[in-house]
Parts: structure tokens; C-alpha cells; sequence
């Protein structure tokens, strides 16, 4: 595995001795909404002791329906974000879906996104190696866990050793996710890697009633949560949500910000056992 980095206001280790939490609601839903999350999941990951960066995207360019809630897009939601960080004084990390975007986005938070579905896409990982702080490259569902190794090279050959990547599953026939969770230790041969706990119980297209949403299994997030801690990750991924059945976005695979703590703590009780003394 590569070796660890720092980022970040509060320099932040990415594959270091600490377990870290990616977390905040799947979408940017307002100004209002994002401090909230935030300042909450700080409390708990600061009573804690959690290392943490909040998760939050301002343009959802892969919804199921042109119908969907998108977020407030690319001026509006930076905006937020910068005052998310300046605010909270934590990490914030965004996805990003257009080459043309990356400059600004790298500008305003301290880690850009690659969005499963574009893992591959050269010209989007080559902009974020040269504008980006850090960078997470999540794994595609279509893609083995061995075939990341060009994702992570694209991005070293193109300047930047702060990588990690995000394991969120693998598609299993239609409308189904499944973990190997043998991916997580190929993965760590390349970068440090983060578990998405909460895509990995997303049922792809798979709404209730035929609606043109994402199901899912959140019941399951705290069982894979710790499998994947158990396997030795380096950090958790998580969309929370105060409210899951109101979010404007996959709020049937977040977790509900109420539960948070018990997660979390079942989570560092597993890694204080597996980590060699």
C-alpha cells in the first residue's frame, strides 16, 4: 500500500493509524441544511475523536430521472461549501462530473471526487491530479477491484500522490449491489481505502411503486460497516441524513443521523480489536 498523506485545515491523515468518516447528506439541499448536518456530525465524531470531512454534492449529474433533485448546482453550491469549511473549520469533500468544473471545485474544497461511473474517465482523473488536494476515486460497480490500479496510476503519472479510493460495492444482476469484501485488500495495494457504507445498500433504480428512485438496505449498514473495519480500511464513507425519509436524494440508503454514534462506536470497538497492539 502507498504510504499515508495529510490534508486539510486541520491536516488530516489519510491511511494513518486513525479511522476517518466521509459523511453529510448525498446532496447539497440548502445552506441552512448542510451547516446543520455538519455542525451535528462534528459533535459526534469530536466527542468521539474521529478524524472527519463532510461529504455533500452540489450537482447530482446521475439521477435516475430528469425529474430528480439535482442540488443547486456549480456557483451557488461551491459557495455553500466554502462556508460549510470556513464555518465548521473541518475537511469537505465534493464530487465532480465535468472536466471544466475541476479547477473551480479543487479550489473550494479540500477533496475532489470521482464519481463511480467515471472512474475510468482519463481526462477527469488528469484534472483533478493537477488541481486537487486530495482525491477520491470511487470504484466503479462495473469494475474489478484489481483494474483500479489504472485509475490510481492515471492520477500519480499526472502529478498527485494524494489519493484514496472508495470501495461501494459491485452490481449483482439488476437492481442489486454485493461486497466482496476481498476487494478492500486488493485495493489497499494501491492506495489507502475508504468503505462506502451506505451506496453499498443501495438497490440501483429500485423504488418503491416503480418510482424512478434508488431502494435501499439500510438495516445493513452497520453489519458491513463492521466487516469492512474488520478488514482493515482506513476510513468509513456514510451519507447521513436527520431525516432519510424527507432527503432529496438516496435518502432510502442513508443512515439516520440518530444512529451515528452507536455506529461509530461500534466501529472503533472493532478496530481497537483487530489492530495489533
Amino acid at each position: 500500500m502507498s504510504s499515508s498523506f495529510q490534508f486539510g485545515l486541520d491536516a488530516l491523515a489519510v491511511g494513518g493509524p486513525e479511522l476517518f468518516l466521509v459523511a453529510g447528506p448525498c446532496v447539497i439541499e440548502s445552506e441552512a441544511h448542510a451547516l446543520k448536518m455538519a455542525e451535528a456530525i462534528s459533535a459526534v465524531t469530536s466527542k468521539l475523536n474521529v478524524p472527519y470531512i463532510f461529504k455533500a454534492s452540489y450537482d447530482k449529474a446521475n439521477r435516475t430521472s430528469l425529474k430528480s433533485f439535482r442540488g443547486p448546482g456549480l456557483e451557488e453550491g461551491l459557495r455553500i461549501l466554502r462556508n460549510v469549511r470556513k464555518e465548521m473549520k473541518i475537511p469537505v469533500l465534493t464530487d465532480v462530473h465535468e472536466v471544466t468544473d475541476v479547477e473551480a471545485v479543487a479550489d473550494a474544497v479540500d477533496v475532489v471526487q470521482i464519481p463511480a461511473f467515471l472512474c475510468r474517465q482519463t481526462d477527469l482523473l488528469v484534472a483533478a491530479a493537477k488541481h486537487a488536494r486530495a482525491i477520491n476515486i470511487k470504484k466503479g460497480q462495473f469494475v474489478s477491484p484489481w483494474d483500479m490500479r489504472h485509475a490510481v496510476e492515471k492520477v500519480r503519472e499526472s502529478g498527485s500522490n494524494n489519493i484514496f479510493l472508495t470501495e461501494r460495492g459491485s452490481s449483482f444482476g439488476y437492481n442489486n449491489l454485493v461486497v466482496d469484501m476481498r476487494s478492500l485488500a486488493i485495493l489497499r495495494q494501491f492506495a489507502p481505502v475508504v468503505f462506502d457504507a451506505t451506496h453499498s445498500v443501495q438497490l440501483p433504480s429500485a423504488g418503491a411503486n416503480g418510482q424512478a428512485v434508488s431502494g435501499g438496505q439500510p438495516e445493513f449498514i452497520p453489519l458491513l460497516s463492521r466487516a469492512a473495519v474488520a478488514a482493515g480500511v482506513d476510513g468509513i464513507f456514510m451519507e447521513v441524513h436527520d431525516n432519510p425519509s424527507q432527503a432529496k436524494s438516496d435518502g432510502a440508503n442513508a443512515l439516520d443521523l440518530k444512529n451515528l454514534e452507536a455506529v461509530l462506536s461500534e466501529l472503533l470497538a472493532v478496530r481497537r480489536a483487530v489492530q495489533p497492539s
